[in-house]
């Protein structure tokens, strides 16, 4: 298999770097770098639910995503009054793959609010989001814990996203901006540390894919989430057990 542009393997990560407590006011925040693309994720708790789950003794977690005008090559509008579908779509995604990661019943009548804002866009900006929007999280709910509003830390299993994709009939890892662009198939694929699957879309470009590449694509993401979910046990001080 040829090397990539960038000089990595077909199965190799960007390189990723970490920088926890990067704002002073939220009770998570974290500045992640992924190759060029760069998320900063904040988190914040607010002592009320949704409408439907009201007296039900149950929180909730869920997600903003935005693009800074900056992030990308042609100056992106704010999105001011009304959200684009695009947004829309990424915001569930991502309130959903966090949600997989902790006991919603435990942390009280409470939204968790996660908030991740792209600073430099290369690619992989919402699995990239997902990675760390939970890094954020769990820092919330460990605050939260250490301030007794929280009895113990609710954690069901960490969460990480990857970009998977197709280009000339060959599977390759963590997409950057000029490889999705050409890519005949893009996956995202979110998993937790059993390699269970949270959340997987796959839109092939022109031409259908087969099963046979369908399993590579998850192979290859799954073995590069978990990688990812090294680095997060890593920076939050979090050893397998």
């Amino acid at each position: 298999m040829p090397r990539r542009h960038n000089g990595r393997n077909y199965n190799e990560l960007r390189k990723i770097e970490v920088q926890e407590g990067f704002l002073s006011h939220p009770y998570g925040s974290v500045l992640y770098k992924q190759g060029n693309t760069i998320i900063l994720a904040s988190a914040m708790p607010q002592n009320s639910v949704p409408p439907f789950l009201e007296n039900s003794g149950q929180g909730w977690i869920t997600a903003e995503y935005g693009m800074l005008p900056g992030s990308a090559q042609s100056r992106i509008p704010r999105e001011r009054n009304k959200i684009s579908g695009r947004t829309y779509e990424i915001q569930r995604i991502i309130g959903r793959s966090l949600r997989a990661g902790f006991d919603l019943n435990k942390i009280g009548q409470r939204t968790i609010i996660v908030d991740c804002d792209v600073i430099q866009a290369d690619g992989g900006t919402r699995t990239a989001s997902i990675t760390a929007g939970f890094i954020a999280l769990y820092k919330t709910i460990e605050k939260l814990v250490k301030i007794q509003e929280i009895e113990t830390l609710p954690l069901k299993n960490f969460i990480a996203g990857i970009s998977v994709g197709i280009i000339d009939d060959e599977v390759y890892l963590d997409l950057d901006y000029e490889e999705d662009s050409i890519a005949e198939v893009d996956l995202n694929l979110v998993m937790n540390e059993d390699s269970e699957i949270v959340e997987i879309q796959g839109t092939a470009e022109g031409k259908p894919f087969s099963y046979e590449l369908l399993n590579r694509m998850i192979e290859t993401g799954k073995a590069g989430i978990q990688s990812i979910i090294d680095i997060q046990r890593k920076y939050l001080s979090v050893e397998v057990v």
